[in-house]
């Protein structure tokens, strides 16, 4: 059956005004104008959105869906995403990645999650490997996992300039790169590499060493954590500006703030005020991943769990405190994610693509409806579709 949704101000992520929208089959199929006559009898289910913007349904590419952490030993490991989780911050496709654990946390179980949360009704993608090198695949090796299976969108996240990172060469950066790439090349998909950026003083030297000795472009490279400090915030706005991609990880604490990290809405609005192409930015939440402190001597002395719903909450800010436009704002989390990792049917509202939206409250942009594959998984602020164990 068809849902008609109403009168929604519809950034799609551009403005495109007061519009209506018709989903089948899990897909968008008509925008109209408001008024449009369409047979009652046809629909299953009418939301008015008066008052209300309509977005695109938000995509988080950076999600330890199966829990992450451990560098306080077992009992440190986090708890895996829940589905509710998702649904409450307006995602509702995210990339699941292992992290610092890739020994207890294996391949097959992130790809077995991944496959979990689509049947609960969201869609969900997966990045091979995890910190170290050899990066430990589900075939053997990074182009086969691309190429034969599915839910395999690109490779890592790759630690460098991190205690925690396995201190790759160069050349072994451009190898799992030229994997990534030739993977993602023969099975269309984005062969996306995606760089956890720690604190150490190299920041991103290992990604220009690399696209300056071969041939590999810039933008196989996805390096998350850019806000973690001033000095990579600012290393991180010149590789944006020779053609990288920089994303912001919106987890966080007042600690970490207090510290020097970059709060995101404010990092978006500088640079874009810097002149940093808007699309070479994207917003992940880092979410079940642990939020470790560690003492000079890189020992652990706190610990907190990162937040799915952070990514909208940063973006809300962007836009109601640094007075970013909407429109703007929201490609961060909705059409760059989607164009970077070649999510074709993700990111945008337009005739044809996956039915993902996200209603929210016109002047506090608070969300209030969510809808996953045209299914309302939340409704005027109440979840209606929870996980299996929730």
């Amino acid at each position: 059956m068809l849902k008609l949704i109403k009168n929604g101000e519809l950034y799609a992520p551009e403005y495109l005004g007061k519009k209506d929208v018709i989903t089948a089959g899990g897909k968008i199929a008509f925008i109209k104008e408001p008024g449009f006559s369409f047979p009652s009898e046809y629909l299953s289910e009418t939301i008015d959105a008066d008052g209300q913007a309509v977005f695109p349904g938000f995509i988080d590419s950076h999600v330890h869906i199966m829990g992450g952490g451990g560098e306080g030993g077992y009992k440190t490991r986090t708890p895996e995403l829940q589905l509710s989780s998702a649904i409450k911050g307006g995602v509702t496709a995210i990339v699941g990645v292992i992290g610092t654990d890739g020994t207890t946390r294996t391949m097959s179980a992130l790809l077995a999650k991944a496959r979990a949360l689509e049947e609960e009704g969201i869609s969900c993608y997966v990045h091979t490997g995890s910190y170290q090198i050899p990066v430990r695949t589900l075939t053997g090796k990074i182009e086969d996992d691309l190429i034969l299976i599915d839910k395999v969108i690109g490779c890592g996240e790759i630690a460098i300039s991190d205690h925690r990172s396995s201190q790759p060469e160069w050349k072994e950066m451009a190898k799992i790169a030229s994997a990534a790439r030739i993977g993602g090349m023969l099975s269309g998909k984005a062969g996306i590499v995606n760089v956890h950026i720690g604190d150490g003083k190299g920041k991103l030297d290992l990604l220009y060493k690399v696209c300056e000795e071969t041939d590999i472009p810039i933008k196989t490279f996805h390096p998350t954590h850019i806000n973690r400090n001033p000095h990579l915030f600012e290393a991180g706005i010149e590789f944006a500006k020779n053609g990288g991609l920089v994303d912001f990880t919106t987890s966080t604490i007042q600690r970490f703030l207090d510290q020097g990290e970059v709060k995101c809405s404010r990092g978006l609005k500088r640079m874009l005020d810097e002149g940093v192409p808007l699309e070479n930015i994207t917003f992940t939440s880092d979410a079940q991943a642990s939020l470790p402190e560690f003492n000079t001597d890189g020992e652990l002395t706190g610990l907190q769990i990162g937040n799915i719903t952070s990514l909208y909450n940063e973006v809300r800010d962007a836009i109601l405190i640094e007075n970013v436009p909407v429109e703007k704002a929201i490609q961060v989390i909705t059409s760059n994610p989607a164009s970077i990792l070649k999510l074709t049917h993700k990111g945008r509202i337009a005739e044809g693509m996956d039915a993902d939206l996200v209603l929210a409250d016109k002047e506090s942009l608070h969300i209030k409806t969510v809808l996953a594959r045209g299914q309302v998984m939340m409704k005027e602020g109440k979840v209606l579709v929870k996980g299996t164990f929730e």
